[in-house]
């Protein structure tokens, strides 16, 4: 290995299939992020890993769920399992329900990451704790396609808090903002399922973002920076 690879990491060598898709990706036009939420498509994406361990754990699973024109769209969802060269553990499989066979026999992880891309196109993505599955997103897409992922994001685990600061102390996990709004899952810690859930959290959300003036992608934002700014005086 030469001292540049040492030092920046192999080279990723895509098949001219992969790398005319992944250009074909990059010259999307960003659509205007100002529209409110009901002129405009959000991507609401949840993932499955490995485990925990932002810089060794491996992505398994993305699911995603589209938001346009303020309806959740069933018939614009996204599932997909990457292939794995190894298998989890089996405590991670019991979290998440992916067992061994259908992480061996998942979607080769250039090309899922490819069709999670096309999915996405560059629309804004929504999360529940924004940081752990940007993570496993970007090293990933880093890894196999060798894409630095700088991507629009918000987080809800920061804006509900802000839209309900008298419940921020006691709500923290998506299943207590879920319980609040009555919100079912049908299978908790699957990708796609926690992707629905967190949809109709934003959509529980609609009524106070609307009174705050901040249905629009960068009102998400700047409730997202509010109540980050609340926390560091708590």
């Amino acid at each position: 290995m030469s001292w540049l690879e040492r030092l920046f990491g192999n080279k990723v060598e895509l098949t001219p299939q992969q790398a005319q898709r992944l250009a074909a990706w990059q010259s999307l036009p960003t659509p205007p992020q100002g529209l409110p939420m009901n002129e405009c498509r959000f991507v609401v994406v949840d993932v499955e890993s490995s485990g925990l361990n932002l810089s060794k754990d491996r992505l398994i699973a993305i699911g995603a769920v589209a938001v346009t024109n303020g309806e959740v769209q069933l018939n614009d969802s996204f599932e997909i399992v990457l292939q794995q060269a190894r298998v989890s553990e089996k405590e991670n499989i019991l979290i998440h329900g992916i067992g061994g066979a259908a992480q061996r026999e998942g979607v080769l992880p250039a090309d899922a990451l490819l069709t999670f891309l096309e999915y996405l196109g560059k629309d804004p993505l929504i999360a529940f704790h924004v940081a752990f599955d940007e993570s496993m997103i970007s090293r990933a897409m880093k890894t196999f396609l060798g894409l630095n992922f700088r991507h629009a994001w918000a987080d809800l685990a920061y804006v509900a808090p802000a839209l309900y600061p008298q419940l921020a102390r006691q709500l923290r996990s998506l299943d207590d903002w879920m319980g609040v709004f009555k919100i079912s899952n049908y299978a908790r810690h699957n990708a796609l399922a926690d992707a629905l859930a967190t949809a109709e959290l934003l959509l529980a959300l609609r009524q106070k973002l609307a009174s705050r003036g901040m249905t629009s992608f960068p009102g998400l934002k700047a409730l997202e920076r509010e109540r980050r700014r609340q926390m560091q005086t708590l």
